[in-house]
Order: structure tokens, then sequence, then C-alpha cells
């Protein structure tokens, strides 16, 4: 793994910000819209034709039965089915205290202000196929919609020749998923968008997945919302020589196994750790099934910046603004106000990043590519919109009626101010 020392942090600034810059792809761009135009005309018929193209399955029907989803779970490891009650029970409990409730305010004679909270009708959660099934993306997306309020919560994933993953059908039981279909990239979030004879239209997709499903998503927004563009997924810890080498390597390791683009990152004012995080890390990738994907990550993506105090340290990683950031460092609990810039943080040794993706609670689905110096982790508001009221007695409107023509004629908009003079108030 790369080490990058003796730049000052300004140098190492304009390294992330290069890094981190967003490009778009013309020729995805010009796919996806016409996987897009394709099944906004021919609706299911698009998307069936679609599946025998990029995933080589031919399919009788979209739907999952739920007598399908019954046989698969039946197949599952109980103790894999037991760790999804678990994870979806910590989810839960995390999850319900970030509801909002609804308010009012009526301090002002004559005035009611209030803000009205209501969930989405429905919403659809993309679960990636792939190199990879991932049955905690579906808890991850689903019980938060469930929290809010969602009546109708439809999951779509690539169709698999074998059928859906058995654990992702299993856990789209668990989460109180409605309905299921095999659909997968562009086309499934097209088909969310829009709609066909089978696949209702939603109000928001969320769920991560590949370059055409980001693309996708991108393109059908202001039709749909959507939870983020995500990008490839990364990792960056702040550890001191109070780390341990090992765990500093592997936990880099766990996420740059996702992806050949996934980022991985260490910052620490330790020469000693670096060397030695730099040499396990190359003993621990000889090991790994998925060491192809890893090793390219790290190779491409994967650096270790040494720098002279934490403070610089902690300077940087807001930088990166990472997507999981982890902290490593004698007493870190005491850092976290300090941080300003991430998706998820994840303080001292055993606060290890895969407790995050898999049972802690916390939210998985979050912002990457140094987004979230705006953006933040999955949650039940992301389900839920507010609808503002307010009402005026007369008199209410006679003390403020002034005041308003006064701004709208400043603004030349002389119809809001007659709008006001028209109730003959004054």
């Amino acid at each position: 793994m790369q080490i990058i020392k003796n730049e000052s942090i300004q140098q190492i600034k304009a390294r992330i910000r290069q890094q981190t810059e967003k490009t778009s792809n013309p020729v995805i761009e010009s796919q996806v819209a016409s996987i897009i135009e394709t099944v906004r005309k021919n609706g299911d018929r698009a998307l069936k034709t679609y599946a025998k193209k990029f995933d080589d399955v031919a399919l009788d029907q979209l739907k999952v039965t739920n007598e399908q989803i019954e046989l698969a779970i039946q197949s599952v490891d109980p103790a894999v089915i037991k760790a999804l009650n678990k994870a979806a029970e910590n989810i839960r409990s995390f999850h319900q205290l970030e509801t909002q409730e609804s308010f009012e305010d009526a301090s002002r004679p004559g005035v009611i202000r209030g803000t009205k909270v209501t969930p989405l009708s429905a919403v659809g959660i993309y679960v990636p196929g792939g190199t990879a099934a991932y049955p905690s993306s579906v808890l991850m997306n689903a019980i938060p919609a469930k929290i809010a309020g969602v009546k109708n919560i439809v999951m779509v994933t690539p169709p698999q020749k074998d059928g859906v993953n058995h654990a992702v059908l299993a856990a789209a039981k668990i989460a109180g998923v409605d309905s299921i279909y095999q659909v997968g990239g562009a086309q499934a979030i097209a088909a969310l968008a829009y709609g066909t004879e089978s696949i209702p239209q939603v109000d928001k997709i969320t769920g991560p997945g590949n370059a055409y499903v980001a693309t996708a998503k991108k393109a059908v927004y202001g039709q749909v919302a959507i939870d983020m563009i995500a990008g490839p997924s990364e990792i960056g810890i702040l550890a001191d020589s109070s780390a341990q080498a090992a765990d500093v390597a592997a936990d880099l390791i766990s996420q740059a196994e996702h992806d050949v683009n996934a980022r991985a990152i260490l910052i620490t004012n330790s020469e000693k750790l670096a060397d030695a995080v730099s040499q396990v890390l190359t003993e621990q990738l000889k090991t790994l099934p998925r060491r192809a994907i890893a090793s390219e990550a790290i190779n491409n993506n994967g650096f270790i910046y040494l720098v002279e105090t934490i403070d610089d340290m902690i300077d940087l990683m807001n930088a990166v603004a990472p997507e999981h950031l982890e902290i490593q460092l004698e007493n870190a609990y005491q850092y976290i106000n300090k941080i300003t810039n991430a998706g998820s943080v994840f303080l001292g040794k055993y606060a290890s990043e895969p407790l995050g993706d898999y049972l802690a609670g916390p939210n998985h689905i979050l912002p990457t590519g140094g987004t979230a110096k705006f953006s933040s982790a999955l949650g039940v508001w992301d389900f839920q919109k507010r609808i503002q009221y307010l009402q005026y007695s007369q008199e209410a409107l006679r003390e403020d009626a002034t005041d308003v023509t006064a701004l709208a004629r400043e603004e030349g908009l002389e119809a809001h101010a007659r709008a006001i003079e028209v109730r003959q108030i004054t």
C-alpha cells in the first residue's frame, strides 16, 4: 500500500480533491437513456428482453411469488436467519429514535402555523446482485421505510439463473417488503420511476448499485426522488501508535473487497504503524477469496498518509469525508465532536466497520465520494415528507398586511400585494 509522506497538508488535500472529482461517462449515460426510454415505451416486455440480454435469464414473470419466497426461506441456514432477525431488531431499535412528529404553533393570537409529517406512499428499493448478494441492504432500506409508515415497499433485484438469492428473500420477508421483482440495472430504475404493467410507479428510489444504476437514478431524479448517487465503497481510518496494524489492515481490506474502485485510506502520525500496516496488509490479501478485487482496489485507490499531528489527521479526514470512518486513536470517543464530514463513524479498537455493515443498527446506506460534506446516512426521514400549513384570522392579517404589501411591491409583484388588499381589511 502506497505511503505518502513529506507532503504538505495542502498538497495532500489537492490529491484528495483529485481522487474524488466527479466525472461523467457519456457512453454509460447514452446507454442508460436508451434503456429508460425503451422501458417507458415497452414496459414488461422490455424488462424481460433486458433480463435475457444482460443477465442471461429467461423470465416468464417478473414478480417473485409468495410460494417462491417461502420455499427459499426454508433452505437458508438457520444461523443466517437468526443473524438477520437480530440485525433487524437492532436496525429497528436504532431507527425508531429518528421518528419525527408533526408540530403546531398557536402562540400568536389569530395565527396557527404547523408542519404535518406524512410518509411517502410507495418506495422502491434496489438490492444489488452481481458478484455478491446483500441481504443486509434489504434490511437497511426497508426497515426505516416501514418505521416511517410507507404502505408499499417494492423491491427490485437482478434476476439470477437459479433464482433470487435465498437470504435476500428471507431478509425481505423479515423487513416487511410488500413485493419483489426480478429486475436489475438501469431498467429496474426506469420501471420504478415510470411503472410498467407489473411494477408500480414509486415516489422514491433508494439503495446502492453499479455505475448503470447510479446513472439511471440520476437520470430519473425529478420524476421520482432518490436517496443519493452512490459511488464505490470507501473507508478512512485515523490511527496512532496505539493501534494494531493487523486490525487496521483487516478493516481497510474489508471495504476494498467490495469493488475494484473502492477506496481505502489510512491517515496516521506513526511511521512505524504505516510501515507495519503496509506489510501486514500484503500478507492478509494472500488468503482472501476476493483477493483479485481487493488487491486492485488497494493498488489503485489505497493510500497511507503520514502527517505530524492528530489535528492534521482530523483536518485531512474531514477533507476526505469518507463513507466509513474509523477512529483508532487512544481515547477515540473524545474526538467525535471534531469530525464534521463522514457518513458513519466507528470509535475505538473494537468498533470494526463490518459491525455497521451488518448488525449494530446504524444504517449502511451512506454518502460516498466526499458527499458526506453535505449529505447523510439513510434514515426514517428519507421516507417522509413535511407539509406546512398556515391559518390567519382577519385581525392577524390586518396586523401584517402593510409589511406583506411593502415587500411584494419591493419585488415588483403587484398581484401579490393586491391579493392581500382585496380582502378589505384596512
